[in-house]
């Protein structure tokens, strides 16, 4: 069984979560990682503006403290999102992430957004997976020699929860990469918004796209869906399809993690605290659907995922939350999002060998 090691959210007099943070990472074995000289990319979630349930970046910190003491290069990043919002271009996204807190001041570390200005800056990784062959990742985190997830741990609505395989796996996908996550990868154009400027076509390499009636048009027999048209377009008028099952969008996440963390030393972290019920992708959070539990880590990303989901699963429910109006059931991820299952991901991660759902508890005092 793989181990996961945990640490409560008490503190004594004369501790605190950060040093409790930092003791944890350290007994799970991370400074076994030979950090020296290694560039080493913090996969975190930098938080939609408005949103107050991302982790605070004190937590990172400690993590990236640790890695120089190790003598890595830490960096935090992230990619672009594929739908219209704060964090679409790098500009954008470094605003958001300066706004909510992650500044090399504050953190001890510089951001990178891994896949570029415009989301496009990727690099092509081969996958054995059944649905991905070859999965597009921001080349700011392929190009870093130690992957490390910080993960806010919480419900999502097409994958049921979010972990550390959904931090990975969706969160370093380039835009394209997060297009063939989300959909069969074949984009449309909303006309009323379309200026006809031309971005799109120039940008496209198979001639896909055309101009009827002044308004642009793809053709979906030569799109191939590599999404550069919705990086391009000045309007946000090009726009992703979403008519991928859930189930399959879980698969493809666990193949994008194995496609970032295949040969590379690897850790993760994760903190069960305010389990908001939607991702921090929303501008929003609404009340957590169960108290906070504590911080986990572990180098096995599945074990950790299924650890935190037990644990937020023998949660009582938060009177008034949204789960709370939920019909009750086992599974509050499932209640919370009928439609969705979080263990298609963790099991078709077991199927690609990157790790385990057996594991064992290590409590860290």
């Amino acid at each position: 069984m793989s181990k996961v090691y945990y640490t409560d959210l008490h503190v004594k007099n004369g501790q605190n979560l950060l040093g409790k943070l930092e003791k944890l990472i350290r007994t799970a074995g991370m400074d076994q990682i030979d950090f020296q000289n290694k560039y080493t990319a913090i996969k975190i979630h930098f938080g939609e503006p408005g949103n107050l349930a991302y982790l605070r970046p004190n937590y990172a910190k400690v993590v990236a403290d640790v890695v120089k003491d190790l003598g890595g290069k830490p960096f935090l990043t992230d990619c672009n999102t594929l739908y219209v919002g704060s964090r679409k271009n790098a500009l954008d996204h470094l605003d958001a992430a300066y706004v909510n807190g992650f500044s090399p001041f504050s953190t001890g570390c510089h951001v990178i957004i891994a896949d570029g200005l415009k989301g496009t800056d990727e690099e092509l990784v081969s996958v054995p997976g059944d649905y991905v062959k070859e999965a597009k990742i921001g080349r700011a985190v392929m190009d870093a020699d130690v992957i490390i997830s910080l993960n806010h741990f919480k419900c999502h609505e097409n994958t049921g929860m979010g972990g550390a395989l959904k931090n990975l796996g969706m969160g370093c996908g380039s835009r394209a990469g997060k297009m063939e996550m989300h959909s069969s990868g074949k984009p449309s154009v909303d006309e009323s918004r379309c200026i006809c400027c031309g971005a799109c076509a120039k940008i496209c390499a198979h001639s896909a796209i055309s101009f009827e009636g002044k308004k642009a048009h793809i053709h979906h027999d030569r799109c191939v869906g590599c999404g550069r048209c919705i990086g391009v377009c000045p309007v946000d008028a090009v726009m992703p399809a979403s008519d991928e099952a859930n189930d399959i969008l879980n698969k493809k996440i666990a193949e994008y993690t194995y496609a970032v963390i295949h040969g590379k030393p690897n850790f993760h972290i994760s903190l069960v605290i305010d389990v908001s019920p939607y991702c921090d992708c929303h501008s929003e959070n609404d009340v957590p659907i169960v108290p906070d539990v504590g911080m986990f880590a572990s180098f096995d990303p599945v074990a950790l995922d299924k650890a935190c989901a037990d644990a937020v699963n023998r949660q009582p429910v938060i009177p008034e939350s949204q789960l709370a109006k939920k019909p009750a059931g086992h599974d509050h991820f499932h209640s919370m999002h009928p439609e969705t299952d979080w263990e298609v991901c963790l099991d078709h991660a077991v199927k690609l060998g990157l790790g385990s759902k057996e594991y064992e508890i290590v409590e860290v005092k």
